[in-house]
């Protein structure tokens, strides 16, 4: 949250900075791919409505804690620009599902009442109650033949009918088969392109990280060399003044600091919830997660990549540089816990994307048997 002013050389200082802009650079485009998921399904149901309503509540209070911790201005911006994005993406939840914060899983208009898997003893036909509340199947404690349903004969008679009048003269020779036209929509078309492999996924979403990646890399690189210009035009071996003021504590500060870790850490569990609820990751973009994981990751990288710098450059009394760097991790410690702990909560969504997709591909092989 507070790194150190960047050098050409690939030092600890530099590895922060690297660290650091590789950090903003996801968190820039982390809600761009399930923005537009959401409008390519034209749906958000595979969204936690909750997710997205505790996260923007987790960046309020990253605005309150950032601004009043005293925090660089990109961090402030970068917050700013989160609780603006969480507010689209929430209006679409609104938009696709309704006003509501209940994340309701809709099951399919079609979808019947599951069967009993017909055996050996099974009647080859099957018998249904009727209005009166009897089976088709026995009346008054005897066995009847089943009969066709009333909605059955007159769909076959209304087809009946309607083959009937359509015959013409053209039909009386033996060549015109007595079978309706097929229509343009029944006629046969190619087949539909195939959808994005595996393989096909795994490349552009590796493709798209390491294109955030570079862009990072090269923010830090324009950076540390205006940085280092500066450095060369005003040197001097004065102390830096300003540093014991990016270490001091304010209360209020840590407090909304706490309060935004917990958000975070609680706006994954909906997520969750809502997945194991649904045994499915369908809707849910994992380049998402994916950005979000390594924008936490840099980010924690760049807070633990940190130089203390002593009062007197280059003369650090005993134990002065452990206590600089300790009191500098308890000053980042909300924002420590925050992201290593959602970090960590986000894995889990990996493994039930994982988990679930090996269970969609079984039963897609399964019905791919039946059906041949």
């Amino acid at each position: 949250m507070f790194p150190p002013s960047q050098g050409l050389s690939l030092d600890i200082d530099a590895i922060s900075g690297i660290c650091g802009s590789i950090s903003i650079a996801c968190w820039i485009v982390v809600f761009s791919p399930q923005i537009i998921e959401n409008f390519r399904r034209d749906s958000a149901e595979g969204l936690s409505v909750l997710f997205i309503a505790v996260w923007l509540a987790g960046d309020v209070f990253n605005i309150l804690g950032a601004v009043l911790q005293g925090v660089l201005p990109t961090m402030i911006i970068l917050a700013v620009y989160y609780t603006f994005a969480d507010l689209v993406l929430l209006a679409q939840c609104f938009y696709y599902k309704g006003f509501t914060l209940k994340d309701e899983i809709k099951k399919p208009d079609n979808e019947e009442a599951p069967r009993a898997r017909p055996d050996e003893l099974s009647p080859l036909l099957s018998t249904q109650a009727d209005g009166n509340g009897h089976s088709n199947g026995t009346h008054n404690g005897h066995s009847t033949p089943p009969r066709i349903s009333d909605i059955d004969r007159r769909h076959s008679h209304s087809s009946f009918r309607e083959r009937l009048l359509s015959v013409d003269g053209t039909h009386l020779s033996p060549v015109m088969p007595l079978h309706p036209e097929p229509s343009a929509t029944e006629l046969p078309q190619s087949s539909p392109a195939p959808s994005q492999t595996t393989l096909q996924a795994v490349l552009f979403n590796l493709g798209a990280i390491a294109l955030v990646c570079a862009a990072g890399v090269f923010g830090w690189w324009l950076s540390a060399r205006s940085n280092h210009r500066d450095h060369n035009r005003h040197h001097d071996d004065a102390p830096d003044l300003d540093h014991e003021d990016t270490l001091h504590f304010s209360l209020w500060g840590q407090i909304f600091g706490y309060i935004c870790a917990l958000l975070y850490l609680g706006s994954r569990i909906p997520q969750l919830l809502l997945n194991y609820r649904r045994k499915s990751t369908e809707g849910i973009s994992m380049l998402f997660f994916l950005f979000a994981c390594i924008g936490n990751l840099t980010y924690v990288l760049s807070i633990f990549a940190y130089l203390p710098t002593c009062r007197m450059p280059r003369r650090c009394g005993p134990g002065e540089s452990g206590r600089l760097y300790a009191r500098y991790i308890a000053v980042n410690l909300s924002w420590l816990l925050g992201s290593f702990g959602t970090l960590l909560l986000d894995g889990f969504v990996f493994v039930q994307y994982f988990l679930y997709r090996k269970d969609e591909e079984g039963e897609d092989e399964v019905e791919d048997e039946v059906v041949g």
